[in-house]
């Protein structure tokens, strides 16, 4: 009897083989930028820094690092793996040119970022067009959620400084568009901030709604359609009056610090006026109670404003806070949202959390470290994950469905993106051939064919 040398097969390995792609799942994210003719509309846009008797168009190269962010890379180095399979992405420029080119776009400062971005929100409109009922505007409403992020700096980094949270980096706002409990979301807008910057800075937290506003079809630029959804920190008066101003009106719920004023208010709301906070499916929420509250609380704030308090059960183990009463956790947010239960309108804003889940995908798609040391070359760089995380938004709306159109980025590389081929040759096409064994081979040729059935851009 021969002994066993471990619990796993062995293979013995070499090099040589030919016909296999690696990475062939990717051709979804591939696909979806034919089809959205984002590629060609990008091309357009960096037109006028491409140079007489180039190779490589600037558009193209920009794309190919986007593509390699959305596959998990994190470095302007890591598009090798796409230059690796040209039968997938095509040519793809070297590691200098690339470089090169980040350089140029750094140095042209705003108006190399206005180009990509106006190309960004001409594709985003034609997509949520193709998308149909899965676009993020069917419910009549666009929710855009604004929140902080912190990015740790290992290196001394231009504006690298202290954070709020004694770590050291960089302090941008992203703003991300909500698709709701049956997808994912996009970015809409990516400010790079100084690591020191503030979180309730009224100032920067106008630009990104602005910069976030002009992403999204001119019918939603303005108006009540629009909510913009923040944490504590967009709770001031500067960013609410801008938000109500005449002529803009777009409806919000914002987060608000507990003050004194609203810690006595809600001292004296009286036991009657508490309503059962509810979940997504109706049910009421354990624990949970919300009131609304005015009089002196809301002096100073724009007409029309509802202050909405929750006091909740805190968890076990939970430390309550100076601005608690009775045992209970206290939030509160702000709308000028008319004619809606309080519960309803405290469970909209307690989605909010979703914002939190599109970051950790951000972290996991090139946010995790800005790689390069000049603050210009690296808002590029975040231009580049906005890019990424768009075709990682834009992919699922567009052909998957259920509950793959939830599958976060660790998840669409793990299971989708990752999948070999042999790549086949006959009747003058190209096909790949996928591993029948392979558990989600059915979701990407059905992914596939959806993409295949949209009509060509143009």
């Amino acid at each position: 009897m021969k002994k066993s040398t471990g619990s796993y097969p062995r293979a013995r390995v070499e090099g040589g083989g030919r016909g296999v792609v690696s990475q062939a799942g990717a051709v979804l994210l591939v696909e979806t930028v034919r089809k959205t003719g984002l590629d060609s509309v990008m091309s357009d846009a960096l037109a006028p820094w491409r140079r007489a008797r180039t190779v490589h168009d600037p558009g193209r190269i920009l794309l190919d690092v986007a593509l390699a962010v959305a596959l998990g890379g994190d470095c302007l180095s890591d598009v090798a793996m796409l230059r690796a399979e040209p039968a997938v992405f095509g040519p793809v420029a070297s590691d200098p040119t690339v470089s090169r080119l980040i350089d140029t776009l750094a140095t042209s400062g705003k108006r190399a970022l206005t180009a990509i971005r106006r190309a960004r929100a001409q594709v985003r409109e034609h997509v949520w067009a193709l998308a149909g009922d899965a676009a993020p505007d069917q419910g009549g409403q666009v929710i855009v959620d604004l929140d902080g992020v912190l990015v740790i700096a290992h290196s001394d980094k231009q504006d690298a400084a202290a954070t709020w949270k004694r770590t050291f980096g960089h302090h941008p706002i992203m703003v991300f568009v909500d698709h709701g409990s049956g997808g994912a979301g996009e970015p809409v807008a990516g400010l790079l901030r100084a690591g020191n910057a503030g979180s309730n800075t009224a100032a920067d937290h106008i630009t990104a709604t602005q910069m976030s506003l002009a992403q999204l079809p001119k019918r939603y630029r303005r108006g009540r359609r629009t909510l913009i959804r923040t944490d504590s920190g967009g709770g001031t008066h500067e960013f609410v009056n801008w938000l109500a101003a005449r002529g803009r009106w777009l409806s919000y719920s914002v987060g608000m610090t507990i003050t004194d004023a609203i810690h006595q208010a809600v001292l004296q709301v009286p036991a009657t006026a508490w309503t059962p906070a509810v979940e997504p499916g109706g049910e009421v929420r354990d624990g949970a109670w919300v009131a609304e509250i005015g009089g002196d609380c809301l002096q100073g704030w724009p007409k029309g404003m509802r202050l909405i308090v929750r006091k909740e059960r805190p968890h076990p183990g939970a430390q309550l806070r100076f601005t608690d009463a009775d045992g209970m956790r206290l939030t509160c947010f702000a709308t000028n949202t008319p004619g809606t239960a309080i519960a309803g309108l405290e469970l909209r804003h307690r989605q909010r959390a979703r914002c939190e889940d599109r970051i950790r995908d951000a972290r996991s798609t090139g946010l995790r470290n800005l790689p390069l040391h000049g603050f210009a070359q690296n808002q590029i760089w975040l231009e580049i994950v906005q890019l990424a995380l768009d075709l990682l938004a834009w992919m699922p709306m567009l052909a998957l469905t259920g509950r793959t159109r939830r599958w976060e980025p660790k998840k669409l590389r793990l299971r989708l993106f990752s999948a070999a081929a042999q790549l086949i040759t006959t009747g003058r096409r190209r096909y790949l051939r996928l591993a029948a064994h392979w558990p989600w081979t059915d979701v990407i040729s059905a992914a596939a064919d959806r993409l295949h059935a949209l009509p060509n851009p143009g």
